[in-house]
């Protein structure tokens, strides 16, 4: 009885020191959890909250910066970046009026907004050259601008479009007068090309590579074909004189890590295509690839380095749409771009 008495006891000793060690354990892994996440905290409160807004829905114009992101380019910056699409205003007006620190915009507007004092700064070019054009399906027959005469096109309302179709049919003496404009909105450029519109201005590496996914052949008039003046920078990354002359730093930081992650893009195509559909979901992932496989080389291109902007690029482009009565008067290019924020090669 007392030999049995004494086993129950050592065992109850045991069940005890156990729980004991368990609880300790416990309390341990509780107390080290508490300090991560207190690490954690604090490492998000030392990290400076950034806004980012898109120009449209996610695509490969935008990669780079999704793989900063992904691959914490932006942390190590000290930056927090959130990245959203553009409410009904657009992208510009947001990053002008300072609603968002950084925005992705394009060379027209930017330029456009500067002629009426809008202080909004390109920093960066996406894409060095004009990758945009007129397409239309090879069933149309639109091969040269002379075949816009009696056709329908479909766009989006801004007077530039007809300037630029006026200004690329005159080489061929054929009358923008001819052609039927239309305002399609929304509506996207196959279901448009098939319903009533013949052609529509798009880019070829993303609407282009779709056609080709899709086995349709498309007819397309480059806008660099026709005109050096038309082969400006879109899109471009851009911010506000506010946020360059208040924070410097900031603006420097997050060319430094978009940077890198454009540059990752470049080098990495496949990964970068990956990241980006992991980031957004929706997107087809077949076009993403094909479409980042397309563009990747296009982003630097020629530059000495990814993002570099071209003062005669900025002053060709302006003169043209001064020459063109779409400028009141005539641009300060060294004003409407920077490459000061890019990180030495």
């Amino acid at each position: 009885m007392k030999k049995l008495l004494a086993v129950s006891l050592l065992l109850l000793l045991t069940v005890l020191a156990a729980c004991g060690n368990n609880e300790e354990n416990e309390a341990n892994q509780d107390n080290t959890s508490t300090q991560e996440s207190g690490e954690n905290a604090q490492e998000s409160e030392n990290l400076t909250e950034v806004s980012m807004v898109l120009d449209w829905t996610p695509n490969t114009n935008h990669t780079g910066l999704y793989v900063a992101q992904a691959q914490g380019y932006f942390e190590e910056q000290g930056l927090d970046v959130e990245i959203s699409m553009p409410g009904e205003a657009g992208a510009d007006p947001m990053v002008a009026s300072g609603q968002s620190d950084f925005g992705i915009g394009a060379q027209e507007s930017v330029t456009e907004a500067r002629i009426q004092d809008i202080p909004i700064v390109s920093i960066a070019a996406v894409i060095q050259q004009n990758t945009s054009g007129f397409a239309s399906p090879a069933d149309k027959e639109i091969t040269t601008p002379a075949d816009y005469e009696g056709k329908t096109y479909g766009g989006w309302g801004a007077p530039v479009e007809k300037a630029v179709i006026d200004s690329i049919m005159k080489q061929e003496d054929a009358d923008v007068e001819e052609v039927n404009i239309v305002n399609m909105g929304n509506t996207d450029f196959f279901t448009a090309v098939e319903r009533d519109v013949d052609f529509a201005w798009i880019f070829y590496g993303w609407t282009g590579v779709e056609a080709e996914l899709r086995g349709i052949d498309l007819n397309m008039q480059y806008l660099t074909d026709y005109s050096e003046k038309l082969d400006y920078y879109t899109p471009v990354i851009t911010t506000n004189e506010t946020m360059i002359a208040d924070n410097p730093g900031t603006v420097e930081a997050f060319m430094a890590a978009v940077t890198k992650g454009y540059n990752d893009a470049i080098e990495n195509p496949e990964e970068a295509a990956d990241i980006l559909i992991e980031a957004v979901p929706d997107l087809d992932p077949e076009l993403v690839k094909a479409s980042q496989q397309w563009l990747s080389p296009k982003y630097q291109d020629d530059a000495e380095q990814w993002g570099m902007q071209d003062l005669a690029v900025w002053e060709n482009y302006a003169d043209w749409m001064y020459e063109n009565d779409l400028l009141e008067r005539e641009l300060d290019a060294e004003k409407a771009f920077t490459n000061e924020f890019l990180p030495e090669k």
